[in-house]
């Protein structure tokens, strides 16, 4: 069976405390931060070969946007820990037809860099913002939640897989 195909049609970034926040008709670019997982090399003295081991955590991630225009409401709060909400809208194409279904990452870190544009009169000026010290990552996509991750609760879930439960256990939390 073929794998349903997701295109995206329309992104937005808004806090998520905030009310009327939205984004949608500034934001020209979204980067989702990526999900690597640690890994541990070990090299025995006596083996054939190195192996990095995957870790049940993550890299640190680092979500960005880039906005048309210049965003007053990042100034508010910069360098402060708040949530925000990633949303997109992706049409769902399958055999028989398609629909439109949204994807939601809820982000909490803080807004550290912006980076102005190089630009001139004759078009808008746009700024980069980039996110760090985040400590909770979740994405669910048509309801069904991708990937959770939590530092606090250290809680790591992929597709409802919890990676660091064993653990938890084993620290007797």
């Amino acid at each position: 069976m073929q794998s349903a195909l997701y295109l995206l049609t329309a992104v937005d970034v808004r806090r998520l405390s905030v009310a009327d926040s939205s984004r949608a008709i500034t934001i020209a670019t979204l980067t989702m931060p990526s999900l690597t997982l640690a890994t541990a090399e070990h090299n025995p003295g006596g083996g054939v070969g190195a192996v990095n081991f995957s870790m049940p955590r993550i890299e640190a991630p680092e979500p960005a946007f880039n906005a048309k225009g210049i965003d007053t409401d990042v100034f508010t709060g910069f360098g402060e820990v708040d949530r925000w909400v990633f949303a997109g809208a992706y049409k769902k194409r399958a055999p028989g037809g398609g629909r439109d279904v949204p994807a939601r990452a809820i982000i909490e870190g803080a807004i550290t860099t912006w980076e102005p544009d190089e630009s001139d009169p004759a078009e808008f000026q746009g700024s980069s913002h980039t996110f760090n010290e985040v400590t909770h990552y979740e994405l669910v996509l048509d309801g069904v939640e991708l990937f959770y991750w939590d530092f606090w609760e250290r809680i790591i879930r992929f597709n409802g897989k919890d990676l660091f439960a064993s653990t938890r256990t084993a620290l007797g939390a």
